[in-house]
């Protein structure tokens, strides 16, 4: 049975509820609406750079507030002054929550549990966000006092250069003490290792070498959990999220088939990283390399929607785009689909009033079945150091010029359907000009259409697919233009299969 994998983010409910103080029934609310849907696994995320919960080990949200100062008290006061009052605002929710003696974490994990739905707890492994302020409230004290454990001491150009270095033993150390309190402390079926918040964990060249010492931190986690389990009468799984296709995960220091082999990870998670959702993950490949292993693959869906990486739209999708990747995931042979910054409000779909039937349709192809999707091509936003990177967009076609692009939709559309490649251009003079054809079959003229978010800049148009040229699984789509006519030049800046 497929179904869905929902992770609840660190903080977004402290966030949204920063304006009112909340009791448990609150908190429980917040599992509820995930009961009697498609979810089956709730994942419960304990941290960033510090913890959702009071943790011995490691900083809490809450650490350094004092309820009784202003917004300008030390622990904000590097922030500009028109976001302290609502970081604030959601730092003393965490606190108030804590103040009268609700567990945050637990209570999730136990009505889950109650709701019919699997806990698991989610560990970030590496979150650096806003590392480009040593002072901000969201910032680490282990960090901040121990800056040789970062993996790149000669630059700062992304947040990732200054994440830990999993080669030196005291980081390692360090979040596996985080791993034993959260398992002491909570009662779980599953443990998440997030790899991808986030995915560098070495110092640049350090990664093959690494693959050893993040191989021998996960048979750590293993006995852990299998002594834990003995303990209660169960068995502790463990999940890892990875990047999206295995050569990146392996380059990157994850040796995602020997942990396989070695029954160390029981849900393994490719998933890109943040920057647009990745709809053409190889997930036939993934299958392959897990087969015989009992391993669980959950697609990684993120929650923004990107068509190439210089595109100035920061989207997020909305129900039918998704529908799209989960149809194709699914069909492909996902086991499951796993939502990341699906959330209820705030870090949310664009037409946030369809999120109930979000979680009633996109988990299972039956449910998918003979509704309106949309199949965007977007790109990988994950690659190891030094490797060239691919984006299929945008397209330069010059006259008398084709390009082709692949885009997955899973399972053929029924007979009653229709479907349609829609693209834009850069300008509208080379499109009269512009042949397409799908799995060589030509396609109808492009006529204007106005597309619901998301969608591109600029004018959209369709061609009509003719639904002999459609199959099952990939569907190649071939653009050409008009060989001696200098108007023909086109740039095509997006791509989408729709189907409805």
């Amino acid at each position: 049975m497929a179904g869905l994998c929902m992770n609840e983010d660190n903080n977004h409910f402290y966030y949204n509820r920063r304006d009112c103080e909340v009791t448990r029934a609150e908190i429980e609310a917040l599992v509820d609406q995930y009961a009697d849907t498609q979810v089956k696994e709730f994942f419960v995320n304990v941290n960033a750079m510090r913890t959702s919960f009071d943790s011995k080990v490691w900083d809490s949200f809450w650490t350094g507030y004092d309820p009784e100062a202003g917004d300008d008290q030390p622990l904000f006061q590097s922030l500009p002054e028109e976001s302290r009052t609502s970081t604030r605002a959601w730092i003393h929710r965490a606190w108030q929550i804590h103040r009268d003696g609700l567990d945050f974490c637990g209570i999730l994990l136990g009505r889950a549990r109650e709701k019919g739905l699997s806990p698991w707890v989610s560990v970030r492994m590496n979150d650096v966000h806003c590392v480009n302020d040593e002072t901000h409230p969201l910032i680490g004290g282990f960090w901040r006092e121990h800056p040789e454990l970062r993996r790149v001491q000669h630059r700062f150009a992304a947040w990732t250069d200054k994440a830990f270095d999993f080669g030196k033993a005291e980081t390692r150390e360090y979040h596996f003490r985080l791993i034993e309190e959260v398992a002491d402390r909570y009662e779980f079926d599953g443990i998440e290792l997030d790899w991808m918040r986030f995915a560098f964990h070495f110092k640049p060249g350090e990664e093959e070498s690494g693959r050893a010492h993040l191989t021998a931190f996960l048979r750590r986690v293993r006995e852990l959990l299998d002594r834990k389990g003995e303990e209660r009468g169960i068995q502790i799984k463990i999940g890892c999220r990875v990047p999206s296709r295995p050569q990146t995960a392996f380059d990157l220091g994850m040796d995602v088939m020997l942990w396989a082999r070695e029954g160390l990870v029981d849900m393994l998670v490719p998933t890109p990283f943040w920057e647009t959702i990745e709809t053409d993950m190889p997930i036939e490949l993934w299958k392959q390399l897990l087969e015989g292993s009992g391993t669980v693959l959950a697609a990684g869906l993120e929650l923004l929607i990107r068509a190439y990486p210089a595109s100035p739209l920061r989207q997020t999708n909305t129900l039918e785009t998704v529908r799209g990747a989960a149809a194709s995931f699914l069909a492909r042979g996902a086991d499951r689909v796993y939502l990341f910054n699906y959330m209820d409000a705030d870090t949310a779909i664009s037409d946030l009033h369809h999120y109930p039937l979000l979680l009633r349709e996109v988990g299972e192809l039956a449910t998918l079945q003979n509704k309106p999707r949309r199949h965007v091509l977007t790109y990988a936003d994950t690659w190891s150091p030094g490797d060239p990177r691919a984006t299929a967009l945008p397209i330069d076609l010059k006259p008398g010029q084709n390009c082709e692009v692949r885009i997955p939709i899973g399972h053929k559309p029924l007979p009653e359907e229709e479907a349609a490649v829609v693209i834009a251009v850069g300008s509208d003079v080379g499109v009269k000009q512009l042949k397409v054809y799908v799995n060589g079959e030509a396609c109808g003229i492009g006529h204007p259409v106005e597309l619901p978010k998301p969608k591109p800049e600029g004018q959209a148009y369709a061609y009509s697919i003719p639904s002999s040229a459609l199959k099952d699984g990939y569907q190649m789509v071939d653009f050409m233009t008009v060989e001696g006519n200098d108007q023909a030049r086109t740039t095509i800046q997006w791509v989408e299969l729709r189907i409805e």
